[in-house]
């Protein structure tokens, strides 16, 4: 019988009605069953009496017996599914290694759920529920499990240790602090393990935040790193533009030196030739001279020698070659003169180089500056897009305000800066009269101004068309080969530097160094008057080209 219903499945022993396994099930005429209780409720509430599987219908209500045959396969059948599904819930109980096995199964040992302190035991799931339920052992103190559970007993007194000395930073029992701990703060096992556990969890805490903190420190020094990578290639790749234009210089000028020396050489090479030529023309005509007197010497005609002698008389040579040398010029002086020259050419085009590739890298921190009107004496105008200024001959009416220059042509920017550095351009070209940099927030707007950084101006400006200078304080007379169309102004709040640039040559103009900025920086212009006409051209803020 039981291997018979190994062959049958679930389906088979299921009521179509409730759909759970037959309880008391019946056998309908037509062959189907159902559980007595199912049927005879359906019955109850439905006519005509009908089958609920197929449908038919009976003239009068059968009556129904139960199938003992069925019944008795049914109850195997769910006591075998009982039996599967508690071996599977074993099978997964099974104690593992590194989990506490239950000390009262014998055979195979299933994991312990709790561990008892006063029996010093661990249970499984059976074997815990005395604990659970009879009243005597409900008293117990259960905990998860755990191994060695002889580990909790105190090996002098062989009693629980249910309590912490802080003095001493140790367990013990409740012998130990009658006898040896009896002045010590105590407190239970439970309380000073949260107390514990709590400042475990701080201090991991703690860890989590120091972890944190390094690894944002291993990301800020990894794009050091890579920054410092960029900057390295930046810095080689304008080194090596430097020293080729140099060695370009060197090679051109070593071209020239060698060209020099052999157009010397040359000059000195066709003067021998010249004087070669020379003496071979003379020694041509001696030899000819001599074979004529020689012929005439030996004549014996006394009228002949006589008559042909006169043509003799003609003069030798008489230039003295005695002195006369050819002197292998000297390439010393022209070696020194050209080395000399190579160095003050080296060094003009060094200073170019420099200024051109720092002029490059600080203008990667151009801002976009527009000017500001509320600060605008009244008599600028303005273009509509904030970039341009110029001096007008109107003075408007507008409203007084502390941030307006009241006497003097000056407009500062809308933007101010506090930190950093920054970079921008203004063209300055067809103007007479101008003046160009930053003042700090606290300036004073009203009346004439004086320009310096002790009040807070770092300036320069142009005067009479060709005077540059430094508003320093006293003022720096500029010397600038010729007058800039362009000027850039960059400024390192840190580093206290203020530069200005000829921005088309490349050349600084000058630097305001060790400054203190303690205030908001504004960039500062101030396109000045007319000057009969000749300065109507505006200042223009212009974009990095």
């Amino acid at each position: 019988m039981s291997a018979a219903s190994c062959l049958l499945t679930e389906d088979q022993f299921l009521c179509s009605i409730c759909l759970d396994v037959f309880t008391d099930p019946v056998a309908l005429s037509c062959g189907h069953n159902f559980c007595q209780s199912c049927i005879t409720e359906h019955w109850d509430s439905n006519v005509p009496y009908r089958c609920p599987n197929c449908k038919e219908v009976f003239s009068t209500r059968p009556q129904l017996k139960v199938n003992i045959f069925i019944k008795e396969m049914a109850a195997q059948f769910r006591q075998s599914a009982q039996q599967e599904s508690s071996s599977s819930s074993s099978e997964r109980q099974v104690s593992k290694p590194g989990e506490v096995p239950c000390d009262v199964c014998t055979g195979t040992k299933l994991n312990a759920l709790k561990s008892c302190l006063v029996c010093l035991a661990s249970y499984c799931e059976t074997h815990l529920e005395p604990h659970l339920t009879m009243s005597g052992l409900k008293k117990h103190q259960l905990i998860d499990p755990v191994e060695n559970l002889e580990d909790w007993m105190c090996e002098k007194h062989d009693k629980l240790l249910e309590l912490f000395c802080k003095n001493d930073q140790r367990c013990v029992c409740v012998m130990c602090t009658v006898l040896e701990h009896q002045t010590h703060s105590v407190v239970p096992v439970k309380e000073e393990y949260y107390r514990k556990k709590a400042e475990l969890e701080k201090r991991k805490a703690e860890m989590n935040q120091m972890i944190q903190k390094r690894q944002l420190k291993i990301q800020e020094l990894k794009r050091s790193v890579k920054l410092s990578d960029q900057n390295a290639e930046r810095e080689i790749a304008e080194s090596v533009q430097v020293f080729n234009a140099l060695i370009e210089t060197v090679q051109r000028n070593l071209d020239k030196l060698i060209n020099s020396v052999k157009e010397k050489q040359e000059k000195t090479k066709n003067q021998a030739e010249g004087f070669i030529r020379e003496l071979e023309q003379e020694i041509s005509d001696l030899e000819k001279t001599s074979t004529e007197v020689e012929q005439l010497s030996r004549s014996e005609d006394h009228l002949q020698l006589l008559q042909n002698f006169k043509s003799l008389n003609a003069a030798p040579p008489t230039k003295d070659w005695t002195e006369v040398r050819v002197h292998p010029p000297s390439h010393e002086e022209t070696v020194k003169r050209a080395v000399k020259q190579l160095e003050e050419t080296i060094s003009i085009q060094m200073e170019k180089l420099i200024c051109e590739v720092e002029l490059k890298r600080i203008q990667q921190y151009e801002v976009d500056v527009t000017l500001d009107p509320d600060t605008a004496y009244p008599k600028l105008i303005l273009s509509d897009d904030g970039k341009q200024v110029k001096y007008g001959d109107m003075k408007k009416n507008l409203p007084d305000n502390p941030k307006r220059f009241d006497k003097c042509s000056c407009v500062l920017s809308q933007q101010s800066f506090s930190s950093g550095r920054f970079y921008y351009e203004v063209q300055v070209k067809g103007k007479t009269v101008w003046d160009l940099g930053v003042a700090r927030e606290s300036i004073n707007r009203k009346g004439q101004i004086t320009t310096g950084p002790q009040s807070g101006y770092w300036t320069i400006c142009l005067r009479n068309g060709n005077e540059y200078k430094a508003c320093a304080g006293p003022s720096v007379r500029l010397s600038l080969q010729s007058g800039p169309e362009k000027v850039g102004v960059f400024v390192d709040y840190e580093e206290g530097l203020v530069s200005f640039y000829d921005v088309d040559a490349a050349a600084l103009i000058y630097s305001f160094t060790d400054c203190s900025f303690t205030e908001e920086l504004y960039p500062y212009f101030s396109p000045c008057n007319y000057d009969g006409g000749k300065n109507s051209a505006p200042l223009v803020i212009s974009p990095v080209v």
